[in-house]
């Protein structure tokens, strides 16, 4: 018998009309981008030391104050106040956050990968956008209420005098600011693609404004614009949603909501210059 030689022809190879793959082939969409996302943000080491320091600086300096204050200071602040003193340094560990979650895919290369992978770029964009609001919301409202009912708990006698829910509503409100604060920092990483660069850029915003409202008062030709802006910045505004006195002295400070809604109109301006430069770019 002669053994089958090597050369010899092999059965055709099925069209795709005849696939008879077992694995199946599900059309990518939005939710397999977040589930992506959602494994790489918690997968790299920086989101736990981020996420862990804005925990710790709100909830430990939070407490601190709660500790040192009496039902008589809480007459005229809300229980949720004490929070304010850790999230103004906590907040920065949001804007890093914000920063990482696009710019270490950048310095390491992993974004060439992501980009191969799902070609949609506008669809990842948002998947990290969806992902990191999520997380930044969901950690700065758990440390504020944890805060909050802390004080309500060792103040909340009849001392302390009556306190709305309002308060409660007004703590959401700072959440949803310090949120939107990251995802202006995302949008910025996406624009600058560089780690160092974008978290400077993000720390002037942040902690500047004050220094130069100041600074600029001094002088009578340019005290209008440094008295704007000194009434339009973060800090400000935290104390304006906490319900806290604002130290400027001005007695004519935009509403919480003119703050929030300057807020949402720079970051919606960030975050479409990001998705129209991501797509332009080769990577």
């Amino acid at each position: 018998m002669t053994p089958p030689s090597s050369t010899q022809q092999r059965p055709p190879r099925p069209g795709p009309a005849g696939n008879t793959d077992p694995l199946p082939t599900p059309r990518p969409h939005l939710g397999h981008a977040v589930a992506s996302e959602w494994t790489k943000l918690i997968s790299v080491r920086s989101t736990l030391w981020t996420i862990g320091s804005l925990v710790v600086t709100v909830v430990g300096i939070g407490l601190a104050f709660v500790a040192q204050t009496s039902d008589e200071n809480y007459r005229s602040m809300p229980f949720t106040a004490p929070a304010l003193f850790g999230l103004m340094a906590g907040q920065l560990s949001v804007l890093v956050l914000g920063v990482l979650t696009i710019t270490s895919e950048y310095g390491t290369g992993l974004v060439r990968t992501t980009f191969g992978a799902a070609p949609d770029r506008h669809r990842v964009l948002t998947a990290k956008y969806l992902v990191f609001s999520a997380v930044a919301f969901l950690t700065v409202a758990a440390s504020i209420f944890l805060v909050g009912v802390s004080a309500a708990m060792v103040h909340g006698g009849p001392t302390a005098g009556p306190h709305s829910n309002s308060a409660w509503a007004y703590a959401l409100a700072v959440s949803v600011y310090v949120t939107l604060l990251g995802v202006l920092s995302l949008a910025v990483g996406a624009l600058v693609r560089h780690s160092a660069g974008a978290i400077a850029v993000m720390l002037g915003v942040v902690t500047l404004p004050p220094l130069i409202g100041a600074m600029l008062s001094i002088w009578s030709a340019s005290a209008p614009l440094g008295r704007l802006v000194l009434d339009y910045n973060a800090p400000v505004a935290l104390m304006q949603l906490f319900g806290m006195p604002d130290g400027t002295g001005s007695t004519d400070l935009p509403s919480r909501m003119v703050q929030m809604a300057l807020l949402v109109l720079v970051t919606g301006a960030a975050v479409a210059a990001s998705y129209v430069v991501v797509r332009r770019r080769d990577v």
